[in-house]
């Protein structure tokens, strides 16, 4: 009988294990950390118009969003994007507003231009050091659009860590409804 012999790799196979190892250890890196968009490919939402935006928005902790006809906005206590949410701050001032119409759908683009103040999310885990929030020159939010099934419009973005697709949703308060005015944007 013959004896079996298990071959010795070579240092040149011992190379080519280890860049494919390192090659796919940072492909599972850069997927991890595509964030919302690795899975949200938006709402595919157009034809929103200027008078179903215009008006008063509210989300969750007395967050309160005024768009106004001609551009600007008063903002209330809206939380940051993303990571900035985990840090508990909230932002209010005032601000201009526009659509961006994407092949993936249309967004709403608030741009704080002036801070009025800044305060703690209720229930914040990460309380934020010395004040509450930054003090901030501008801050950009991008909420994305969607009708829910009753066909009202209904404005989010995502916030705290991307990958874990958590939405902050504004709707339009109990009992009123978009502006009557038919200027379209």
């Amino acid at each position: 009988m013959r004896a079996r012999t298990t071959p010795v790799p070579t240092e040149r196979a011992r190379s080519r294990v280890a860049a494919t190892l390192a090659v796919s250890l940072l492909l599972a890196l850069l997927c991890a950390c595509a964030g919302p968009n690795q899975y949200y490919a938006g709402s595919g939402t157009h034809g929103v118009t200027t008078a179903e935006a215009v008006g008063e928005w509210v989300g969750a902790d007395d967050t309160r969003l005024t768009l106004r006809e001609d551009g600007t906005a008063l903002i209330e206590h809206l939380d940051g994007l993303e990571f900035d949410f985990d840090e508990g701050w909230r932002l209010s001032g005032t601000g201009a507003w526009q659509f961006d119409d994407r092949e993936s759908g249309q967004q709403l683009v608030l741009d704080l231009t002036t801070q009025t103040s800044s305060d703690t999310r209720p229930g914040a885990t990460t309380a934020p050091t010395g004040s509450p929030g930054p003090s901030r020159r501008s801050y950009r939010w991008r909420f994305e659009l969607k009708r829910d099934r009753a066909k009202k419009l209904v404005l989010f973005f995502f916030y705290g860590d991307p990958d874990s697709g958590n939405t902050n949703v504004l709707a339009r308060p109990a009992g009123t409804a978009p502006s009557a005015s038919p200027t379209a944007r």
